[in-house]
C-alpha cells in the first residue's frame, strides 16, 4: 500500500551492535530443542520480570520504523503453557507462539499488542502471533494494526480486537481464530477472516473478505464492502508446535476440512497426525546450506528453519510426499546462483510455512516454484499447502527475479501470501531498474485455491492464471508506483498498462471474491493503466466484489493518470485525483451437458454443470419448448467449487432442460 515515507538508508551498526549482547538475554526451558540463538522459550515457572525485561528489549531492538524494517535479525518467542502477566508488544521479524494443544492453553493475562511506527500502520510488516489466549487488560480490548506479511491464527481473544489504532494499515488476515467481543477494523483498508469465530463484526473501508466465519457482519456489496462466503469450500489449517504433559516436542498436522465453519480447535485438538520433533531436522542459518538441508530432506527428515538469512547456492530440493517445511520468526532465503531458493516436486501433501523468500542480485525464473513442470498428476485427496508466504523483491537486499512464486502442480492451496516488490528500502532507487521483477504469481497448475493474496508492484501482470479451476478469496494488489514512460508500461499497442490480475484467455474456468486493485502512480502525472483486471469472457469464469482505487499520482490529480476500467473495459475510471470504483461481478449462467446415452441401469441420464459455493443450482425441464413456465426436478443443489452431476430418471416423453443459477 501507499507509505508516506521512502526509506533510503538503515542503521546495520546500531543493530549488529545491540545483537551482540541478545543472546545473554535468552531463556531458556528445561528440554528445548536446539532452536538457536534466536528463539526464546519461556515456562510459567520463570520470573514474569525477567521475560518481561526480554520481551521490552526485543521490542526495543525491532521498533524502529527506520533502523529495524529491513535488518538481519528475526526472532521467534515460544510459551510453553501456563499463565503469564505480560505485555508483548510486537516489532518487526517477530513471531509469538504458544505451545499448547489448544490456545487457551497459554493465557497472556496483559497485552499483545502493535501499534503503528512512525505516524501509521501501512509499514507493520513480518509480525505475527499464534495459538495464544489473550486476555487484554487494556479496555479489554486488543489493538493489531498491521498490514501486510501479518496474521493471526488459532486465538482466542477474551474481549475485543480492534484492527487499526487509528491510523492507515493496509491489510492482514486472521484465520481459525476466537473473538468473544467484538472485531472492529476502524481504519483498516481491507481484511481477509477465514474460519473465524466473534461476537461482532464493525467497520469497513475498501475491501473485506470473510469466508467460512460464524456470524459475519450483514452488508451489500458496494454498498458495504464486505464479501461473505458461508462456507470454505477446501483447506487445512497450518501445521503448529506444541509440547505435551512430559514437555516433548512435536508438530501437529491437522486434516484436510470442506465446507468448514469456524474455528478447528473449540472442541478439542484438530483431527490430524502429530510428528515428534525428532523427525524434523533443526536447521540454523549460520551453520546450514542447501547442501546439508538436502541431505535431511533426502533422508526422509521434515525441515524447520530457525530464524535468520540462509544464503543459499543450490535449490532448497522438498521431493518426499507429506514433507513438512516450518519456518519460526521469519526465516529468509535468499538465492545466490539464479536458481529458485526452494522446489516443491510434483508429490502430495508437502506443508510449507511462515518463510521470506528474497531475491537474490541476479535473475532467478522464480524464487519458489511449485512443482517443476504443469502435468496431470492430481493431489486433491492430499493437496500440496503453503501458509503465510513473504515474498520480497528489493527492499532489504537490491534484487531481481522474473516472477516471485510459479505453481506449475495441481491442487494447491494457498493461505495467506504477501508478494512484494519493493516501493521502499534497498534498490527502489533508481526507479523501474532497481528491483526488476515482472510477476508476484504465475499459476500452471489446475485446482489452485488461494485465501488472502496480496500481490504488489510488479513491472506488468501482478497476478498471471494460466490453469483451470482457479478460486481466489481476497485479493490486495497495488500497480508499480515507478513506470518511467506510458511505452515502457503498455502491454500492447493502445493499452496502457499491465492488469494486475490476469486471467489468461485460454482459461475455461475460474473464480475470484473480493478483489481489490490500487494506483499509486508517484513517478509520472500520465501514467495510466486501461484494466485493473483482465479475464476471458466465458460462462465459467466468474468474479465477484470488484473494486479499484486510484489514490495519487506524482502531484495529486494534476496530470492525466487513471485506471480506466475495473474489468474487460468496463466499470467505471478513476484518476488523476483520489477516486474509488466498484463492481458487482463478472458472471454468467453456467453452461451444462447431459451424457449422450443412458447409465448402465439404462434408466437415467447424467446432467453434469460447473458450479461455485457463492451459488445454488436448480435443474428444471419443459416437456415442449411451447411451455410456458419450467418444473423443479427435486430441490436446490449446493455449489460445491466442482463440476457436479445430477441423475435423473428417462421420462417416457421430451424433456427439456435448463440450469438455473441463484
Amino acid at each position: 500500500m501507499h507509505r508516506i515515507r521512502f526509506l533510503k538508508r538503515h542503521c546495520f551498526a546500531l543493530t549488529l551492535a545491540l545483537g551482540l549482547i541478545l543472546p545473554s538475554l535468552k531463556a531458556d526451558a528445561q528440554t528445548a530443542p536446539n532452536f538457536g540463538p534466536n528463539v526464546f522459550v519461556y515456562n510459567p515457572s520463570m520470573s514474569m520480570a525477567t521475560i518481561q525485561s526480554n520481551l521490552n528489549y526485543l521490542f526495543n531492538l525491532q521498533s524502529d520504523v527506520n533502523a529495524s524494517q529491513f535488518d538481519a535479525n528475526r526472532y521467534c518467542i515460544l510459551f510453553q503453557p501456563g499463565t503469564y502477566n505480560v505485555t508483548i508488544n510486537m516489532g518487526y521479524y517477530m513471531q509469538v507462539l504458544g505451545l499448547g494443544q489448544s490456545p487457551n492453553d497459554v493465557a497472556i493475562n496483559g497485552e499483545l499488542q502493535s501499534y503503528n511506527f512512525g505516524g501509521q500502520s501501512t509499514e507493520n510488516f513480518w509480525m505475527s502471533a499464534e495459538n495464544l489466549a489473550v486476555a487484554p487488560t487494556n479496555n479489554s480490548t486488543m489493538t493489531w494494526s498491521v498490514s501486510q506479511g501479518t496474521w493471526l491464527r488459532r486465538m482466542h481473544v477474551a474481549g475485543s480486537l480492534n484492527l487499526s489504532d487509528g491510523t492507515y494499515a493496509s491489510g492482514g488476515f486472521m484465520a481459525d481464530s476466537l473473538v468473544d467481543s467484538t472485531v472492529s477494523s476502524i481504519s483498516q483498508q481491507q481484511w481477509i477472516s477465514r474460519n473465524d469465530i466473534w461476537g461482532n463484526w464493525s467497520g469497513s473501508v475498501w475491501n473485506m473478505v470473510f469466508v467460512g466465519v460464524s456470524n459475519p457482519p450483514a452488508g451489500t456489496w458496494p454498498g458495504i464492502p464486505y464479501t461473505v462466503i458461508t462456507n470454505t469450500p477446501l483447506v487445512r489449517e497450518k501445521p503448529y508446535l506444541y509440547v505435551d504433559s512430559n514437555t516433548n516436542y512435536f508438530v501437529r498436522v491437522p486434516g484436510l476440512e470442506t465446507n468448514s465453519l469456524g474455528t478447528t480447535w473449540e472442541y478439542g485438538p484438530p483431527p490430524g497426525v502429530s510428528v515428534p520433533i525428532g523427525q524434523c531436522y533443526l536447521a540454523h542459518a549460520a551453520t546450514d546450506n542447501a547442501a546439508s538441508i538436502n541431505a535431511a530432506l533426502n533422508a526422509g527428515m521434515n525441515l524447520i528453519l530457525t530464524p535468520g538469512i540462509y544464503h543459499l547456492t543450490n535449490s532448497i530440493l522438498v521431493t518426499q510426499p507429506d514433507t513438512i517445511v516450518m519456518g519460526l520468526g521469519y526465516p529468509t532465503l535468499i538465492p545466490t546462483n539464479r536458481h529458485p531458493s526452494m522446489v516443491i516436486s510434483d508429490v502430495d501433501g508437502v506443508k510449507v510455512s511462515g518463510i521470506v523468500f528474497d531475491a537474490g542480485t541476479t535473475a532467478s525464473p522464480s524464487l519458489l516454484e511449485v512443482g517443476a513442470a504443469t502435468s496431470s498428476v492430481d493431489h486433491s485427496a492430499d493437496p500440496i499447502c503453503l501458509y503465510d508466504i513473504c515474498s520480497r523483491v528489493g527492499g532489504q537486499f537490491v534484487g531481481t527475479t522474473t516472477n516471485c512464486v510459479t505453481i506449475n502442480a495441481n491442487n494447491v492451496i494457498g493461505d495467506n501470501l504477501w508478494l512484494w516488490r519493493a516501493d521502499h528500502g534497498a534498490g527502489s532507487t533508481p526507479y523501474w531498474t532497481g528491483n526488476p521483477s515482472q510477476s508476484g504469481l504465475v499459476v500452471n497448475g489446475n485446482y489452485v485455491t488461494m485465501y488472502g493474496l496480496f500481490v504488489e508492484h510488479h513491472q506488468k501482470y501482478q497476478t498471471v492464471w494460466n490453469g483451470n479451476w482457479g478460486r481466489v478469496y481476497f485479493y490486495q494488489s497495488e500497480l508499480p508506483y515507478d513506470p518511467p514512460s506510458q511505452s515502457a508500461w503498455s502491454e500492447a499497442a493502445g493499452v496502457n498498462g499491465y492488469a494486475s490480475y490476469k486471467v489468461a484467455n485460454t482459461v475455461t474456468s475460474h473464480q475470484a471474491y473480493g478483489l481489490g486493485v490500487y494506483a499509486v502512480f508517484i513517478n509520472s502525472d500520465n501514467i495510466s493503466c486501461f484494466n485493473a483486471i483482465e479475464t476471458p469472457t466465458n460462462q465459467q469464469v466468474n468474479v465477484h466484489d470488484m473494486m479499484d482505487v486510484f489514490i495519487t499520482g506524482n502531484t495529486s490529480g494534476s496530470g492525466t493518470s487513471q485506471i480506466n476500467h475495473i474489468i474487460n473495459g468496463m466499470g467505471s475510471t478513476v484518476g488523476p485525483s483520489f477516486g474509488t470504483a466498484y463492481a458487482n461481478e463478472l458472471w454468467l449462467d453456467p453452461v451444462f451437458s447431459a451424457s449422450p446415452g443412458l447409465d448402465l441401469t439404462g434408466t437415467n441420464i447424467d446432467v453434469s454443470f460447473p458450479s461455485e459455493s457463492w451459488h445454488s443450482y436448480q435443474l428444471q425441464y419443459k416437456s415442449s419448448v411451447t411451455d410456458s413456465g419450467w418444473v423443479n426436478l427435486d430441490g436446490p443443489v449446493g455449489g460445491n467449487d466442482t463440476l457436479q452431476t445430477i441423475t435423473v430418471p428417462v421420462s417416457a416423453s421430451n424433456e427439456f432442460y435448463r440450469i438455473q443459477a441463484k
